[in-house]
This record gives C-alpha cells, sequence and structure tokens, in this order.
C-alpha cells in the first residue's frame, strides 16, 4: 500500500531523467527538485494507485524531461513495500512516455527519552606522525616579486 510520508523520486523519459523529493499526504501531492515544483492528487486501491501530477518550472536551469515547462501528468502504478513505480503521459506531450519510482524515506522520529551513545576520543590511538598512508602538506608560499 502506497503510505503517506516523503519519497526521493527518479524519473526519466527519452529526453533525460531527473530525481527529486515528493511528499504524499492524504491523497495529496507536494515536492519539488531543482528546478521545478510538483504537485496534484492521488487514489489508492490496494497495492495500486491512480495520480494527476503538475509539474511547473520555479527556477532557471536544465530543460524538461518533457520539453515544455508546465504539464500535467497522469500516472498509474503499483506500490511493493517502500517502493512505488508509476508510468504515464502528459496531455501536453502524450507521445512522451513518463516513468518514475519513488522509495520511501520517511525516518521515525526518535523516542522522546531515547539517549544517545557518547562516543568518548582516546587521543593515544590517533597517528603518531607520517606513515605510508599520509604525505606531508606543504604550506602556500606567495609568489615572489619579479625583477
Amino acid at each position: 500500500m502506497l503510505r503517506d510520508g516523503k519519497y526521493a523520486a527518479w524519473f526519466r523519459t527519452p529526453r533525460g531523467q531527473g530525481t527529486g523529493l515528493v511528499d504524499l499526504t492524504e491523497g495529496r501531492i507536494s515536492g519539488r527538485d531543482g528546478f521545478f515544483t510538483y504537485g496534484g492528487s492521488y487514489q489508492v486501491d490496494q497495492q495500486r494507485f491512480t495520480a494527476v501530477l503538475t509539474v511547473k518550472r520555479h527556477a532557471e536551469g536544465n530543460p524538461s524531461v518533457f520539453g515544455p515547462d508546465e504539464v500535467e501528468v497522469n500516472l498509474t502504478g503499483v506500490c511493493s513495500g517502500a517502493v512505488a513505480t508509476c508510468s504515464g503521459t502528459a496531455k501536453e506531450v502524450p507521445d512522451i512516455k513518463f516513468e518514475a519510482t519513488l522509495i520511501y524515506s520517511q525516518e521515525d522520529a526518535p523516542a522522546a527519552d531515547a539517549k544517545c551513545a557518547v562516543v568518548k576520543l582516546n587521543a593515544d590511538k590517533l597517528p603518531k606522525g607520517l606513515d605510508s598512508r599520509s604525505r606531508p602538506h606543504h604550506s602556500f608560499a606567495p609568489p615572489k616579486p619579479s625583477a
């Protein structure tokens, strides 16, 4: 079942590929990458889901994997554990097949009473000098003035 939470997304078309972050919450999609924002809605039926995703540019940069900077994509997919895969097409470019893989990445919050391990540094165990894995570092010397 597709569960609410944060997902890492990998998407591709014949024109290119990219990655982004997606948040699925109660039937709503939101997300972004370095150049585009994502929004939309999804419906789940057991292991299968459908979604309508809108993609809009928010920053100048890489071209869209679709071509146009604003598209609406109709998707169908399946979810198996922490991974969901889907495919579909955008209304604006119906001949371009879009595929995406979503990987659930929601981390559970630590318990309020959880104790963190404290690691103590023992300086006596640090290397004492140069060995075959080290090389000397040369300090920066400013250039000598030419005459």
